[in-house]
């Protein structure tokens, strides 16, 4: 069975043998390591044969990776979530004024590349998703400051709201309310990348001189209110996505390795959640003003 989040698309958690999901014995041919119908398992020598050959004798494989378990996913997704809140807290104390708008650039172009590369590249380990969970930490706590300084607060609301979002989301899941289907999977995304191209096309405006540009990110402008709302809403949408791939890799008994894709994509969903949630409440703030 494929996954139902294009970031986990491409990779050996969808692959299949002889139409089996990746690890699950089923139809077809049998499972990594298992006996079938009299043959030995894949990779490994029939009976009578030598021991891999060009190996020498006494050579034995790796043996295979185990596979994810939702502590897996629970532990890398907390070393996650934690080096960003820690970069956050860092950039927020340590980048001065001055430099603000040149580190926020560097972030920006730094997290851009190692998404890519995550995301493109197939390349989800510990490493590649720390650092770029440290890179997306450092624009966080500067975008988080930038607000704080303007609405006193506003910050750790966002934060709880955040919480309480994912919570919502989990319940919302774990009760069976909203299933996971493939259509909710390709109204989720086309939903996002909607929302995406809207952002950009705003911000162009903006650039060319225009004072409110779509009216999206204008306090003044009710549109800007259901714009983040919206927002928010997929935000939870991609939780859903995320919980239901991390409940069929374990389902199918996905690599180890794959824990850390799901790290990831939580970390890309709560972000986009707290960001708009952000910035929801400075429109609140400001029409109070």
């Amino acid at each position: 069975m494929e996954s139902r989040n294009p970031a986990f698309r491409g990779n050996a958690f969808n692959q299949r043998a002889g139409g089996a999901a990746y690890g699950a014995p089923g139809y077809g041919a049998p499972a990594y390591g298992a006996p079938g119908q009299g043959a030995a398992g894949y990779g490994a020598p029939g009976y009578g044969a030598p021991p891999y050959a060009g190996q020498g004798p006494g050579y034995a494989p790796p043996a295979p990776t185990r596979p994810m378990t939702m502590d897996d996913v629970v532990v890398r997704g907390f070393m996650t979530l934690f080096t960003l809140v820690l970069t956050a807290a860092a950039a927020w104390v340590l980048v001065p004024p001055s430099l603000t708008v040149p580190v926020l650039v560097v972030a920006l172009i730094a997290q851009i590349g190692i998404w890519a590369f995550i995301t493109f590249g197939r390349k989800a380990n510990a490493p590649m998703v720390l650092a770029f969970a440290a890179v997306y930490g450092v624009l966080v706590g500067i975008i988080s400051h930038a607000y704080n300084d303007l609405y006193h607060g506003v910050v750790f609301q966002a934060v709880i709201g955040t919480a309480l979002a994912f919570a919502a989301t989990l319940a919302v899941y774990a009760l069976r309310i909203v299933r996971v289907t493939p259509k909710l999977v390709k109204f989720t995304i086309a939903a996002g990348g909607a929302l995406l191209a809207l952002m950009l096309i705003n911000m162009v405006m903006y650039m060319f001189g225009s004072d409110d540009g779509l009216g999206i990110r204008d306090p003044g402008n009710p549109l800007a209110y259901v714009f983040s709302v919206v927002a928010i809403l997929v935000g939870c949408f991609f939780l859903l996505l995320d919980f239901d791939s991390i409940e069929e890799g374990i389902r199918v008994q996905a690599p180890e390795k794959f824990a850390w894709y799901c790290a990831f994509g939580l970390v890309l969903s709560l972000v986009w959640i707290y960001l708009e949630m952000l910035r929801l409440l400075s429109y609140l703030y400001a029409g109070r003003d």
